[in-house]
Parts: structure tokens; C-alpha cells; sequence
């Protein structure tokens, strides 16, 4: 059973920082991508950042400069490492592996407030 293990969610004020966690555990043969979304208000799941196998990795247009994402293959672990967040950051944040077939961790809250 795959299964996707979060942490690091939680509140943060405008201008602070936060570092999220993902563990990947179970029959994952090969992982082609590890990924962040996320779920603001009153909107669909979008993506947040994005890591390849290949070492390529994508952001938001919204988190350039902000967020970095990063993988660590050999654990089968990704990170998002959030800085100077903005109360528009929050939201529900999921991180997903893509292999031949797509998974999604349960979700963590992070909430940007003073």
C-alpha cells in the first residue's frame, strides 16, 4: 500500500516561514515526479511546485522567488520549504508522486496570520 506522509503544516505569520514534508512509503517503483498543491479558498487544487526526476523543477508563478521545492530520491522524500508567506498562501496543501499511477498525501493545513 502507498501511502504519502505530511508534516510541517501549521500557522505562520505574514513574512515568516514554514517547511513542509513529505515521505513516500510502499510499492512505488519508479517516480517519475513529486509535487506540491495546494487548495486556497474558494478555488481548485492548483499546482505549487513541481520536481522531476530528471532535477527539473517548476513554481507557480505566485511562489517564484518564495517557495523552493526539493527531493530527496534515495528516501523518496520531497520538501517545501515556504518563505515570506502571505496570508494568500493559505490553504490546504497536498503533496502528490507521480509514478504509473498518481497518489496524494491527506492534506495540511497552513494558515498565514498575525
Amino acid at each position: 500500500q502507498v501511502q504519502l506522509v505530511e508534516s510541517g503544516g501549521g500557522l505562520v505569520q505574514p513574512g515568516g516561514s514554514l517547511r513542509l514534508s513529505c515521505a513516500a512509503s510502499g510499492s512505488i517503483l519508479s517516480i517519475h515526479a513529486m509535487a506540491w498543491y495546494r487548495e486556497v479558498s474558494g478555488k481548485e487544487r492548483e499546482l505549487v511546485a513541481r520536481d522531476i526526476s530528471s532535477g527539473r523543477t517548476e513554481y507557480a508563478d505566485s511562489v517564484k522567488g518564495r517557495f523552493t521545492i526539493s527531493r530527496d530520491n534515495a528516501k523518496n522524500t520531497v520538501h517545501l520549504q515556504m518563505n515570506n508567506v502571505k496570508p494568500e498562501d493559505t490553504g490546504v496543501y497536498y503533496c502528490n508522486v507521480l509514478s504509473i499511477r498518481s497518489y496524494w498525501g491527506q492534506g495540511t493545513q497552513v494558515t498565514v496570520s498575525s
